[in-house]
């Protein structure tokens, strides 16, 4: 069955058409900042966003946590199951 949605514009608001799983780094940047991050395994996760600000947060297992993040860090990250959403 063709995308019935594929002639409508993508946004920020919109459901994520890209998954990939995020290996945390203190050094190195996601092939693409994202739009929301998933855990699988509730915790901690440290992240730099778009903006240069650096923070760990809290995120639940299965929620999507919305966030322009460009890096997600290994230090102070706990939560296990990373997955980057846009």
């Amino acid at each position: 069955m063709p995308d019935p949605f594929s002639n409508f514009r993508s946004g920020l608001e919109s459901p994520a058409s890209y998954l990939s799983v995020v290996t945390p780094n203190d050094s190195s940047d996601l092939s693409n900042p994202c739009r929301a991050l998933n855990v699988a395994t509730s915790g901690m996760v440290s992240v730099t966003t778009v903006g240069g600000t650096t923070a760990t947060v809290y995120i639940a297992a299965g929620v999507a946590f919305p966030v322009r993040a460009q890096r997600v860090l290994a230090t102070d990250t706990t939560a296990t199951g990373i997955v980057a959403m846009w």
